[in-house]
């Protein structure tokens, strides 16, 4: 879509184009039942014009607030300035398509990922946000107090890692979060002074496949608001679970094991491709500045009394960490070593929900089809998969052992060999 926009400038139509980011932020959701169970392969409901005004009373509800950022705006022919040469476009007729190069489409992709990170930085966080972040670490419910003591302390890290947050003013620590609860009743619920996630309630004795699809439902709803804040935590996050997983504590060992995190999340998280040494720069940065790690040229070490905001920080990406780990495990156990999409999408939800009811994991999230499918992009990316058309399928061809060698990476950690110009 930016190569759309950025093409009449490269055709020299116009003589410059503004790119104006635009961050918009939602406290409350409409659809965000049906997203969940439209994760969990649940087909979207048909829309009719019956369903439209059936649908009316949904607008008596309370929504709660709406932000939209608009930030400055930004001249491509500034930043695309010496980076590209228009001259291959002066020698084909303005009326015909020409498909860019690979330095134009890196250009562009670089761009594009650096507009969204605008967005990100632009975006206001509500009080529900960093609720939804620890409600999902504490899934067996959590004490209102404590939910309000660490709602506090993680508006404190949110504000010193740059983030904006909305929190009401006029109101009392407590009003605020009694209110915030009342406004997401269909997510979650407050008995007895202890807050836990709203599960869906059916007629009938309920089977485990279902009790588990209704748990994974309310998770994943809360998991759409964790999204809108996750972005504040990533880069430290990382650093902090690289620093668990390196060989040593030494920075490049740290460095190279958060590279590998970085390439094989980025389907996840937007990174902007080729920054990986400005984004473990920007990790590191915010947990020295929030006191959390002393760092040298040689070596990162977690200071004393900190490592509560580690753990935090490691269990933001443990959903995400666990979710792969399920799929790698698929991939290696499966005795095929081709597959079709439609085949590994029941294939793995129904692996996934054995492992769920056996306890052998934890994490609901790894249910998500958005998560699975991002996992056989970067599989792919990584030439631990191919993919060929066959009969108007996509078809995919495992190779085990690249499969394997990743699932060691992110459960062991490991250092490949340094070349001098990766170095820090």
């Amino acid at each position: 879509m930016m190569h759309m926009v950025l093409e009449p400038f490269f055709k020299g139509e116009v003589f410059d184009i503004s790119l104006v980011p635009i961050s918009i932020s939602y406290e409350r959701v409409l659809e965000e039942s049906l997203l969940a169970h439209e994760l969990l392969g649940v087909p979207k409901p048909r829309e009719t014009t019956g369903g439209l005004l059936k649908a009316r009373t949904v607008l008596n509800d309370d929504y709660g607030c709406m932000h939209v950022c608009f930030g400055q705006p930004l001249s491509v022919r500034d930043l695309l300035k010496g980076k590209i040469n228009l001259r291959q476009y002066n020698l084909v007729p303005r009326d015909l398509p020409m498909k860019p190069n690979k330095e134009t489409q890196d250009l562009v992709s670089g761009l594009a990922h650096m507009i969204i990170r605008l967005q990100e930085r632009n975006a206001m966080l509500s009080v529900w946000n960093l609720m939804a972040v620890i409600l999902l670490q504490n899934l067996q419910g959590i004490d209102l107090d404590l939910l309000t003591q660490k709602t506090l302390w993680l508006r404190r890290i949110s504000l010193r890692f740059g983030a904006r947050v909305r929190w009401p003013k006029h109101l009392s620590d407590s009003e605020v979060m009694s209110s915030t609860l009342t406004l997401h009743y269909s997510v979650v619920r407050c008995e007895r002074g202890r807050v836990f996630l709203v599960e869906e309630v059916g007629p009938g004795p309920v089977t485990q496949e279902e009790s588990v699809f209704r748990r994974a439902a309310a998770v994943l709803m809360c998991a759409s608001y964790r999204n809108q804040a996750v972005h504040v935590f990533t880069r430290p996050a990382m650093v902090a679970v690289a620093m668990a997983k390196a060989v040593s504590s030494r920075t490049d060992d740290v460095f190279h094991h958060f590279k590998f995190l970085l390439e094989l999340f980025c389907n996840e998280f937007v990174f902007i491709p080729g920054q990986a040494v400005q984004d473990f720069e920007e990790g590191c940065g915010l947990l020295q500045q929030c006191g959390v790690i002393d760092r040298s040229d040689a070596e990162i070490r977690v200071r004393d009394g900190s490592q509560e905001t580690i753990v935090f920080l490691r269990a933001i990406l443990q959903p995400f960490i666990e979710g792969y780990q399920v799929v790698f495990r698929y991939l290696c156990e499966g005795s095929s070593q081709t597959f079709r999409e439609k085949m590994f999408s029941s294939g793995i939800r129904s692996f996934i929900m054995k492992l769920l009811i056996s306890g052998d994991i934890q994490s609901y999230e790894c249910l998500s089809s958005d998560l699975q499918k991002n996992i056989l992009a970067a599989l792919l990316r990584m030439s631990a998969l191919t993919k060929t058309k066959v009969d108007d399928q996509n078809e995919f061809r495992v190779n085990k052992s690249a499969v394997k060698r990743i699932w060691d990476m992110l459960n062991n950690g490991w250092t490949p060999q340094i070349s001098i110009d990766a170095r820090l």
